[in-house]
């Protein structure tokens, strides 16, 4: 019973903080340091559940989804933005799986607490600048945006950057506002999380048993149900405010973090 309180709490961080530039890499580290949930498992089930926020992104925009479906053999617009979904996944698919064991050995608690800390420190700074948002929908980002959010994004290989966050912020400085970057970091996690889901489970499916497999699918749908209310927060989130308060917590968490590790608990 108690693995699967864990099964539960994890997946609730992971769908809470997926979308929220915060790093859900990052948390799910700490998290699963501080539950002791098994390291045989923990990174594939990590890896796995995120599948629950690709479903997420489904159901949210399901019905423009759909319309794009059946637009995209004549919209130049729809056509150009999936270009541009394609073209931001292209740098970091690309260094994760080229560099993907150096990655790996990057996993920590105290990588976490600094990429936290800078990250921080780096939205503060970009919502200090006065950024000029020349792109306010999604099917007007041009294929340079696109890539500039896709330089950005690899930058979030290393654990807690945030995918989100570092393709937000790239989406920004690319000239996009702030509800159109957030959006189109949302679409963004479609091929980003599914193809790395897919893969991990692939190559990790023959050792695991029955009940892990259950386990992380209920991680999945935790995942889905909580991320699917995270994204609609963030996005009315956005439009009225800064990212300011992501700024301070994230060097807050990253301070917690560093101060949890000098106080000898078991985080790494």
């Amino acid at each position: 019973m108690l693995e699967w309180l864990k099964v539960i709490i994890l997946g609730f961080v992971q769908g809470i903080t997926e979308f929220l530039p915060v790093s859900s890499t990052g948390h799910l580290i700490v998290a699963d340091a501080l539950l002791n949930f098994g390291q045989r498992m923990s990174s594939t089930f990590e890896i796995f559940i995120q599948i629950g926020s690709v479903v997420a992104v489904l159901i949210f925009y399901r019905a423009d989804i759909l319309h794009q479906l059946r637009a995209v053999p004549t919209d130049r617009g729809v056509q150009r933005f999936w270009l541009g979904v394609i073209i931001a996944f292209i740098p970091a698919g690309a260094v994760a799986f080229l560099l993907r064991d150096w990655i790996d050995r990057l996993y920590s608690p105290a990588v976490v607490a600094v990429s936290l800390i800078i990250g921080g420190i780096v939205f503060l700074i970009v919502e200090r600048i006065k950024l000029e948002s020349r792109t306010t929908e999604i099917t007007a980002i041009r294929p340079l945006q696109a890539l500039i959010v896709g330089i950005a994004q690899m930058v979030a290989l290393i654990p807690g950057v945030s995918r989100s966050g570092a393709s937000i912020v790239g989406g920004m400085l690319a000239g996009l506002d702030r509800q159109t970057a957030t959006r189109f970091s949302f679409y963004l996690a479609l091929p980003t999380l599914g193809i790395a889901t897919v893969y991990s489970l692939l190559t990790n499916l023959s050792q695991l048993s029955s009940v892990e497999l259950a386990q992380m699918a209920v991680g999945a749908v935790v995942v889905a149900v909580v991320s699917w209310g995270a994204m609609g927060w963030l996005l009315r989130y956005v439009s009225r405010n800064s990212f300011r308060v992501f700024g301070y917590y994230r060097i807050l968490a990253g301070l917690v973090i560093l101060a949890l590790i000098a106080a000898g608990l078991p985080l790494t």
